[in-house]
């Protein structure tokens, strides 16, 4: 039996630490025992800083990650969508796995034991397969055009297959609205969803807003200049433009676990509308990437109080400077200073997991569980994170 000690020991079964708290483990990693140290002094391992379940990043690109340092920052999301096809081959193939398995190792030696990760082709699946950090990979579909739509899906399916021979958990996923004719977005959510889980870009600017509210705006002047199609202006929100199409894939309520990502525009009545239709709706806050993108942050302060479930990511290299749990937090902290660190951390691990449907092994240090454990070190007063905070892997 092992044992590791800690200034702050986060077991997310509560947002509250155990202070000077220790986590027994056996040679498996699979957790034993938790409690409070009875004297600091004689522990062998002490870890002065944070010690917590390994992380959950719930949403990535990982196959983007060839793309790290070549974008411009601030361009708003029409501008990233320029810059993301004119990009996307600018390395070989060989390359880009090397870029995926380097990141993919930082990921796992950060501490974040699983995660949610967006897929448009094979690259990243034999890595994946490799890997002891768990994924469940979302297949993201596009195609602006209506009769594009079933080539799409039997595409799509066939990827689901080579992901399936490669062991690792996929489905299909619907990308956002803004890249979707109205059948494709309604007929990928419909195969996600035999899986029980969907992932969807959401309400990322207010560019996508003024798209769907009035056909205007930066993204529908980028979409018509393309010769696409643009999805129907339908005078509300993306979001509920999307809730209404979901309810094409089959009747409310839906019980599978579905994540909104960035939610940046997000409102009271978007989320009233959430919570009437999906029983185990997410959202999952990329603060680093939004602010790379159009220097804006989800409304976190109305989601606590209207009770959404958040979970974090890091979202692509295209977007982001690294891919690290610990920014992320450190960026929510920043400027939601009076959100408490533990109740962050559970959205970084505990919630993460729940989304997933891996807390049975993830997200907490629950006995019988056996979800790794990271560390998080260099704090400031009072166990808050600093500029110099960074997290690494204990087991």
């Amino acid at each position: 039996m092992k044992r590791i000690a800690a200034h702050y020991l986060y077991t997310m079964e509560t947002d509250e630490p155990i202070v000077d708290g220790f986590v027994e483990f056996d040679e498996d990693g699979v957790i034993s025992r938790v409690g409070k140290c009875e004297d600091i002094s004689v522990e062998k391992e002490y870890i002065d800083g944070i010690v917590m379940p390994g992380m959950v990043n719930a949403h990535c690109h990982l196959e983007l990650s060839y793309l790290w340092k070549k974008f411009r920052k601030g361009t708003g999301m029409a501008g990233f969508i320029d810059q993301i096809n004119e990009m996307r081959d600018n390395k070989s193939y060989e390359e880009k796995l090397k870029d995926i398995r380097t990141w993919m190792d930082k990921l796992w030696n950060q501490g974040v034991s699983a995660m949610g990760d967006i897929s448009n082709c094979a690259d990243s699946f034999g890595i994946k397969a490799a890997s002891p950090l768990y994924t469940r990979t979302f297949l993201e579909v596009f195609g602006t055009e209506p009769e594009d739509s079933q080539g799409v899906i039997d595409s799509v399916l066939k990827l689901q297959e080579e992901a399936v021979k490669a062991g690792i958990d996929a489905a299909p996923t619907p990308h956002s609205v803004y890249t979707m004719s109205p059948e494709l977005l309604t007929a990928s959510s419909a195969e996600g969803l035999k899986s029980g889980f969907l992932s969807f870009h959401s309400e990322e600017s207010p560019e996508e807003e003024e798209m769907l509210v009035s056909g205007s705006g930066k993204m529908y002047e980028n979409r018509k200049r393309a010769h696409m199609s643009t999805p129907p202006v339908t005078g509300k929100s993306s979001l509920l433009y999307f809730l209404d199409r979901l309810k094409q894939a089959h009747p409310a309520p839906f019980e599978e676990n579905i994540l909104l990502v960035h939610e940046v525009c997000m409102d009271k009545e978007g989320m009233e509308a959430v919570k009437a239709m999906l029983r185990h709706p997410y959202v999952a806050l990329c603060p680093m990437s939004n602010i790379f993108i159009h220097n804006a942050l989800p409304p976190v302060r109305l989601m606590r109080e209207e009770g959404m479930k958040l979970t974090v990511g890091t979202d692509s290299l295209s977007s982001n400077d690294d891919l690290n749990m610990v920014s992320e937090l450190f960026c929510l902290q920043e400027n939601f200073p009076e959100i408490p660190l533990g109740e962050m951390l559970g959205w970084a691990s505990r919630n993460g997991a729940e989304f997933l449907g891996k807390e049975a092994i993830y997200g907490t240090l629950t006995p019988g569980k056996k979800p790794g454990l990271a560390a998080i070190i260099h704090l400031g007063k009072e166990g808050r994170l600093t500029t110099a905070s960074y997290s690494y892997r204990l087991v």
